[in-house]
């Protein structure tokens, strides 16, 4: 996850204006587009998917206003990216809030691909200049500064250099660098969606792609003796070693790693089946005692048996698989580009929907909160902060973990879209109508909501999760849809379709199987 640091040069923003075509009084510089697609250049067909959700469908006019949204948020990016190394900064502030985060990370970089994705596939833009814009990044991403492929924690966006941290210097050596396991996970998941949307970019893509070896994060532990053995850590040293902590909930972001990592060969399904589903029941301080049998799966590459642990949690009548932290964001990113919902219907898919409903409730019935939305974002205010914020109850790291719960943030509503389309879409109308929220450039990024106070600052993470969020919703899959083309997302599919996690269907909700 990324965290918008507070202490971030502060630079004018006219330095940092790329031309976009949503603004009718932009024109396109003539010498500094680097690349143009041809005309004929088009997204590449990828079939719709039938989607696990939750209550009515979309409306029309709701679908009508949900695209609004991705336009106006889509104008984020051309205050956002550098036009000099078209590369996104981490944030940008309003109202007295710092005013540039001029420094971006892996995650930043994927989310403006994703974007930029998103908004050609839902008419924001035209597929050409979906393509131009994917393959100047693409461009940008060739020169920056790696270790063995992966990309390293921060980046100056005004001059492209690796650097120790926000408005830090530059690095003098990768020696020590952190090499961010979830990071390069979403770094990765983009350029799997590039290249199945810009065929054109396959290549290019495709090489970056190739260069990452996810088995650098795997704990390759004797299985028998260490529990731990099996799963990923938390990120890899350059030159030095792995990071003293390891993955060990599935339903945490970090999923995005071992997906890619599985389907491109260079994770074991092991990873899959070691990583826990609910903490191990001897682990006396998490946030409930699991429920659940044991159960043993072949792995269908392998062949190698596991026993499973298919643990759950019980909020307000409803079964899920918990997060560390109880936020959306570990739980409900994952599926913005991996189909879970389509594939998972017994597993994640049907958890999906269950985390985001119990979310919503602990929101709204025990905090008496009339909106809802805990997830990490800014501190209300405008400091610059950021702060962790979850569902106390969705997470497994028990009181002495706990999350805050003193803000909401709007891009937890476009996570959740997908999966229940009109408590999320209400949420956002109920956002908009109570708080001064909705800024020129789409969703201030977080308020509270006793106080009213709002964070006036755009996020490029959050942003990006909004436009992929509405992307899935509008368009039968939206991101999805090339996941799902992909040799990597075909690999996981077994996975997704085989396990049975020991859930039932939240009380009171009608699931539908199909197009919202």
């Amino acid at each position: 996850m990324t965290l918008a640091g507070a202490g971030a040069a502060v630079l004018g923003l006219s330095s940092l204006l790329v031309w976009s075509p949503i603004s009718a009084a932009a024109s396109p510089p003539s010498t500094n587009l680097a690349v143009t697609a041809p005309m004929s250049e088009s997204l590449a067909p990828a079939p719709p998917l039938k989607m696990l959700y939750a209550g009515q469908p979309l409306t029309a006019q709701q679908r009508h206003s949900l695209k609004g949204i991705a336009k106006r948020t889509w104008k984020f990016f051309s205050i956002d990216v550098n036009l000099q190394t078209d590369l996104p900064m981490d944030n940008v502030g309003f109202q007295g809030a710092p005013a540039q985060g001029a420094y971006t990370s892996p995650t930043d970089i994927a989310m403006y691909l994703w974007s930029i994705t998103a908004a050609a596939q839902m008419h924001i833009i035209p597929a050409h200049q979906g393509y131009a814009l994917a393959s100047r990044e693409l461009q940008a991403i060739q020169k920056l500064q790696k270790w063995n492929g992966f990309l390293l924690s921060w980046y100056d966006t005004n001059t492209g250099a690796a650097i120790n941290g926000p408005g830090q210097g530059p690095i003098t050596s990768t020696t020590g660098q952190f090499i961010s396991t979830v990071d390069n996970g979403w770094y990765a998941s983009s350029l799997i969606v590039v290249r199945n949307a810009f065929p054109g970019l396959a290549p290019q893509a495709s090489k970056l792609l190739k260069a990452m070896n996810f088995g650098v994060f795997y704990d390759n532990g004797d299985q028998a003796t260490n529990i731990t053995a099996g799963q990923m850590y938390g990120g890899y040293y350059a030159g030095e070693g792995p990071a003293s902590f390891e993955y060990g909930n599935l339903n945490t972001d970090p999923r995005i790693a071992a997906y890619v990592g599985m389907g491109t060969g260079t994770l074991p399904g092991d990873v899959w089946w070691r990583t826990w589903r609910t903490l191990p029941a001897d682990f006396t301080w998490q946030t409930q005692v699991p429920n659940g049998p044991t159960v043993t799966y072949t792995d269908p590459y392998s062949g190698k048996s596991f026993s499973v642990v298919e643990g759950h949690y019980t909020y307000d009548g409803i079964t899920y698989v918990p997060s560390w932290g109880g936020s959306e964001f570990e739980a409900l990113m994952a599926p913005l580009v991996v189909p879970e919902s389509t594939w998972g219907q017994k597993s994640f898919g049907l958890n999906d929907i269950n985390y985001a409903q119990a979310s919503i409730d602990y929101a709204t019935q025990a905090l008496k909160y009339p909106v809802w939305g805990l997830s990490p974002a800014s501190v209300p205010g405008t400091t610059g902060n950021y702060a962790a914020y979850g569902a106390y109850p969705m997470g497994s790291g028990g009181t002495g973990n706990a999350y805050a719960n003193t803000a909401v943030t709007p891009y937890a509503s476009f996570l959740a879209l997908p999966f229940v389309p009109q408590e999320a879409f209400q949420n956002i109308q109920k956002l908009q109508s109570l708080y001064n929220v909705y800024g020129r450039y789409g969703f201030y990024d977080a308020v509270n909501p006793v106080t009213g106070t709002v964070a006036p600052r755009y996020l490029v993470l959050d942003q990006g999760m909004i436009m992929a969020g509405i992307d899935d919703a509008l368009m039968q899959g939206g991101l999805q849809r090339y996941f799902a083309e992909d040799p990597v997302g075909q690999h996981d599919k077994a996975y997704l379709e085989m396990e049975r996690f020991s859930i039932t269907p939240a009380p009171g909700l009608v699931l539908h199987n199909g197009d919202q």
